[in-house]
C-alpha cells in the first residue's frame, strides 16, 4: 500500500493525509465538509460530492473518507477478481479527488466500516453521506445516523423513483405497503411505465419502432459471425502490480483467478471500456444477446456491470450515449431494457420486500455459497474484523422447498456436464460471465437439482465481481 499513499499524497500536493488506522488530523477541521464516500459510490458527479465540486467552486472545503475495512472484505470469501475492481478503483478515485484539491483520508483498518466512521465523527464531527444502495451498509450505519453523526441524502445514481415503481406495480409495492395488499412485480409493465415517463425511446406517445420490446428478435443464435469482439486490456503500472501483491498475500483464502490487466482503473480506463463496449459490442448485441457459445465468454454483451455497480460509470451516461448512438434498433432497444428495466426493476422489489425478508425468514449469519463444503474449511476462521451484530444471512424463503446444499461444481469440482463446467470455469477465471449462463446454465440447473435457494444466492455474490445485495 506504500507506493499507493506515496501517489496520493503526491497528488494532494502535499496536505498532510491521515495514516491508514491512524486518527484523523485534518488541518482544519471546522469549515470543512467531510462527506464519506462507500465501496460502490465511486463518483463526484451526483451525491454531495457533486455541487461541492460545481464548476468554479474551490475543492480545498470538502474532505472525503475512504474506508477499505477488512471486516467487509472478507464477510464472505469474495472472488478476488472482486477486491481487486473495488480496491482499485477506490484507489484511483482518491488520486483522482486528491489532484483536485480535496482533501482525502483514506484508511485501511480491521474493523467495520460503522465502526471506523463511529471513530471518525468524533474527530471531524458530522459526516454526508449519499444513502447506501446495498441494505448491509445502511443497517450497519443505521445507529450512526440516528444519533446525528451521520446525514444522509438521497442516493443520485439511479434512472428510475420510487414512484415510477408504484405507478407500475400499484401502490402495494412501496417499502410501507399494508399487510394484505398483493404487489404485482412485472418488469414488462414497469418498463413501460417509465419509458412513457421519461420519453426514453417514445416518438408521440408512441415507442420507437412500433414495440417497446425487440425480444422476440433478438433470441439469433451464434454461429461465428459477425466476430465477437476481443476483451480490452489494461497496462500494467506500480500501483497495479503494488495491489496485486497484496491481494495474494492478504486475501490468501479468497477463490478465483485474479487478472489486473482486465480491470479498469483510472477514469480515463473507464471511459475507454465503455468507449469499446458502446463501439464494438453494441451493434450486435441485441440479435444475440441471448446466444452462448465456448468459443466466446463475453459475445457482444458490453462487461461494464462491475464498474457501473460501483459508480465509476454512472448509468446517467450509459443512457444517454446508447441513445445518442448510431445502432440498430433491436439491439439499442434490448440494452436500454437491461440497464433502465431490469437493472432499476430488481433494486426496486429489494428494497419493496426488505430483501425478500417480508414474510420470511432469515438466516442468522452471511453465508459462504458452499466454500467451507468445497475447501474443507471455515470461511469464519478468516482474519478480520467482526461482524456487525445487526447484519443477517439474507432472507430464506423457499416455494419450491429446496434444500440440497449447493454441489462442488459450482466451485469448479467436474460435474460431467459440459455447459455447467464451462460456465463454472468462466465464472471462476474472470468473476463474471453474461446474463444467459448466470440464468439458463447456473440457474436453471441449481432449481433442477432443488438447490437451497439462499445458498445458490451466496454463491452468486461471492463469485460474481457485480454482485451486491440488491
Amino acid at each position: 500500500m506504500q507506493l499507493f499513499l506515496a501517489a496520493l499524497k503526491k497528488a494532494s500536493r502535499g496536505h498532510d493525509l491521515a495514516s491508514p488506522a491512524s486518527p484523523a488530523r485534518p488541518a482544519s477541521p471546522s469549515g470543512r465538509r467531510w462527506i464519506y464516500v462507500p465501496y460502490d459510490q465511486l463518483t463526484d458527479e451526483v451525491g454531495p460530492l457533486a455541487p461541492s465540486l460545481a464548476a468554479g467552486a474551490p475543492a480545498d472545503h470538502v474532505g472525503i473518507i475512504l474506508i477499505e475495512s477488512d471486516e467487509w472484505l472478507r464477510r464472505r470469501p469474495y472472488h478476488r477478481q472482486k477486491l481487486a475492481t473495488i480496491l482499485l478503483n477506490q484507489r484511483a478515485f482518491a488520486i483522482e479527488q486528491a489532484s483536485r484539491g480535496v482533501r482525502v483520508l483514506y484508511e485501511s483498518v480491521t474493523e467495520s466500516i460503522g465502526e471506523r466512521l463511529a471513530a471518525l465523527s468524533a474527530t471531524l464531527g458530522p459526516i454526508t453521506m449519499m444513502e447506501a444502495a446495498e441494505r448491509e451498509l445502511r443497517v450497519e450505519l443505521a445507529p450512526l445516523i440516528a444519533d446525528g453523526r451521520l446525514r444522509v441524502e438521497p442516493n443520485g445514481m439511479w434512472l428510475t423513483s420510487e414512484e415510477h415503481f408504484r405507478a407500475a406495480c400499484g401502490e402495494a409495492a412501496g417499502p410501507n405497503h399494508r399487510p394484505g395488499q398483493a404487489p404485482t412485480y412485472r418488469m414488462d409493465r414497469f418498463y413501460r411505465e417509465v419509458r412513457n415517463a421519461l420519453g426514453i425511446l417514445m416518438e408521440d406517445g408512441k415507442p420507437v419502432g412500433g414495440r417497446y420490446s425487440f425480444d422476440g428478435e433478438n433470441r439469433e443464435r451464434w454461429n461465428g459471425t459477425p466476430e465477437a469482439p476481443r476483451p480490452i486490456r489494461f497496462r500494467r503500472g506500480p500501483l497495479r502490480d503494488e495491489l496485486e501483491s497484496e491481494i495474494l498475500t492478504r486475501f490468501t483464502g479468497h477463490p478465483g483467478k485474479l487478472d489486473m490487466g482486465a480491470i479498469p482503473g483510472t477514469r480515463a480506463e473507464v471511459q475507454r471500456l465503455w468507449r469499446w463496449a458502446l463501439a464494438e459490442c453494441l451493434p450486435n448485441f441485441g440479435p444475440f444477446e441471448d446466444a452462448m457459445s465456448v468459443r466466446s465468454r463475453g459475445l457482444f454483451h458490453t462487461r461494464i456491470t462491475p464498474i457501473l455497480n460501483i459508480g465509476r460509470l454512472l448509468p446517467q451516461q450509459v443512457l444517454a450515449d446508447v441513445l445518442a448512438a448510431a445502432i440498430p434498433l433491436p439491439s439499442q432497444e434490448g440494452f436500454v431494457r437491461q440497464l433502465l428495466g431490469w437493472r432499476e426493476f430488481v433494486r426496486h422489489v429489494h428494497r419493496a420486500t426488505d430483501g425478500f425478508r417480508i414474510g420470511n425468514a432469515t438466516a442468522a449469519r452471511p453465508g459462504d455459497g458452499g466454500f467451507e463444503r468445497w475447501s474443507g474449511k471455515s470461511w469464519t476462521s478468516e482474519p478480520g474484523g467482526a461482524t456487525p451484530a445487526m447484519i443477517d444471512g439474507g432472507a430464506t424463503p423457499n416455494a419450491l422447498e429446496a434444500t440440497l446444499p449447493l454441489p462442488p461444481a459450482w466451485w469448479g469440482r467436474q460435474s460431467g456436464m459440459a455447459c455447467l463446467d464451462s460456465v463454472v470455469a468462466d465464472v471462476w477465471s474472470e468473476g463474471w460471465s453474461h446474463h444467459i449462463t448466470r440464468l439458463m446454465v447456473l440457474s436453471n440447473i441449481a432449481t433442477l437439482l432443488g438447490v437451497s435457494p439462499r445458498e445458490l444466492t451466496d454463491w452468486f455474490w461471492v463469485a460474481y465481481a457485480d454482485a451486491y445485495d440488491w
